[in-house]
């Protein structure tokens, strides 16, 4: 049974009587049950359990800025050993579709709204309030992170899939540590909602920060050229002023490691479905 069926009771409680036509969503972390106005956000792991108050948080200061972009409002934390969860506002809006950028006036209008919210991010990432929210990626952590795939992560891979990782890895070592910007650290499609006017889609919200940082920019670049294509991304640094072999190389490092970053979060959260996701090409 689905987590809408294991706990009927507690979503009675904290959903309101027009919410019955439920959603089920699985994250990497959690999953979701989306409602009419809110999220019910229950915990995969327990290591995701014990996160939820810090998530609520972040999503606290988050949501006193303008961003430009709404962001989920942290409304309730609570449940049992058995049910942690996170009550959020519901952010409307959908995943964009893939064909909608085939028009080019719907592509550039979605490029344009991508280097707004990156701006958005880089200015929230010199407020002091936002810096003592959020915490700044570690000094050396590309360095750090290569060195636990290869102490957690290779004994469970195929001899073929070690040399690609090797690959992928080595790319990381000239990566420097920068700290500048708010970094959603998942900005995938899933996570990037949108509403339609006058058939040109419009940027309606950004939600699931588990993995938010004051870092590099790349980061989140990496994830719109990995969502939306090669095509978007390089739009998205022209609109932005964004050139350069340093970024775009940045860039390529970090988007190679994707899989991996998967994999290792979910072996030390305990959580064997994505893991075997994230280790699918190297086993």
């Amino acid at each position: 049974m689905n987590v809408i069926e294991t706990q009927r009771d507690v979503l009675s409680r904290l959903l309101s009587d027009d919410e019955r036509d439920l959603v089920l969503r699985q994250g990497q972390f959690h999953q979701v049950v989306i409602g009419r106005e809110r999220v019910v956000c229950f915990a995969r792991t327990e290591a995701a359990a014990a996160r939820l108050p810090e998530r609520a948080a972040v999503l606290r200061v988050l949501s006193r800025l303008d961003l430009g972009f709404r962001t989920p409002q942290p409304l309730d934390v609570g449940g049992t050993d058995c049910a942690r969860y996170l009550v959020m506002s519901r952010i409307p809006g959908a995943p964009l579709e893939e064909e909608a950028l085939e028009r080019p006036e719907v592509a550039a209008a979605v490029a344009r709204q991508f280097v707004d919210l990156l701006n958005g991010l880089a200015a929230a990432g010199l407020d002091a309030e936002v810096r003592a929210a959020i915490p700044s990626a570690p000094h050396g952590e590309w360095q750090e992170f290569a060195a636990d795939v290869r102490s957690e992560l290779f004994p469970l891979m195929s001899r073929s899939g070690q040399v690609r990782a090797e690959r992928e890895l080595a790319a990381l070592d000239s990566l420097p540590p920068l700290a500048s910007a708010v970094v959603h650290g998942d900005l995938g499609g899933e996570n990037v909602l949108w509403e339609t006017s006058d058939g040109v889609p419009r940027l309606s919200g950004v939600i699931d920060w588990d993995e938010v940082s004051i870092g590099d920019p790349a980061e989140d670049l990496a994830a719109i050229g990995a969502s939306y294509g090669e095509a978007m991304l390089d739009h998205v640094l022209s609109l932005g002023g964004w050139g350069g072999a340093d970024l775009v190389g940045r860039i390529a490092a970090v988007r190679g490691t994707f899989a991996l970053q998967q994999a290792l979060s979910a072996r030390r959260d305990g959580d064997e479905e994505e893991l075997e996701d994230g280790l699918a090409g190297y086993r």
